[in-house]
C-alpha cells in the first residue's frame, strides 16, 4: 500500500518556525519526484516546494523562497519541508505528493500521483 503521512503541523506565531515531515512507504522512493502543496481558504493551490528524483534538486516559488527549505532522507523514504519565518498568509493546508514531472512546476495539480492526507499550518499575528 501506498502511503505519505505527514507531521508536523500546527499553531506557530508569526515569525516562527514549523517543520514538516512526509514519510512515504510502498514505492520506490528515489524514483519520484517530491512536491509540497498548500491550500489556504479563497486561494488557488500553490506549490510550495518540490523536489526532483534522485539528485534531488529543489525549487520554490517566490512566495516562500529563502523561507522554506525541502531536504530529504532517502534512506528514511522522507522529504521535510523546514518552515522559517512564517507569516500569517503562510496559513493553509498542507501536503506532500509524488508528482510525475517536475515540467512547470509551479503548477503541479495534474502531476500528482500519491498524496498525503495532508496537516494544517496556522500562523497568527
Amino acid at each position: 500500500e501506498v502511503q505519505l503521512v505527514e507531521s508536523g503541523g500546527g499553531l506557530v506565531q508569526a515569525g516562527g518556525p514549523l517543520r514538516l515531515s512526509c514519510p512515504g512507504s510502498g514505492f520506490t522512493f528515489v524514483d519520484y519526484a517530491i512536491a509540497w502543496f498548500r491550500l489556504a481558504p479563497g486561494k488557488d493551490e500553490e506549490v510550495v516546494s518540490c523536489t526532483s528524483s534522485s539528485d534531488r534538486d529543489t525549487y520554490y516559488p517566490d512566495s516562500v523562497n529563502g523561507r522554506f527549505t525541502l531536504s530529504s532522507e532517502n534512506a528514511k523514504n522522507t522529504v521535510y519541508l523546514q518552515m522559517n519565518n512564517l507569516k500569517p498568509e503562510d496559513t493553509a493546508a498542507c501536503y506532500c505528493a509524488t508528482v510525475s514531472s517536475l515540467i512547470g512546476w509551479r503548477d503541479l495539480t495534474t502531476a500528482i500521483g500519491y498524496g498525503g492526507e495532508g496537516v494544517q499550518v496556522t500562523v497568527s499575528t
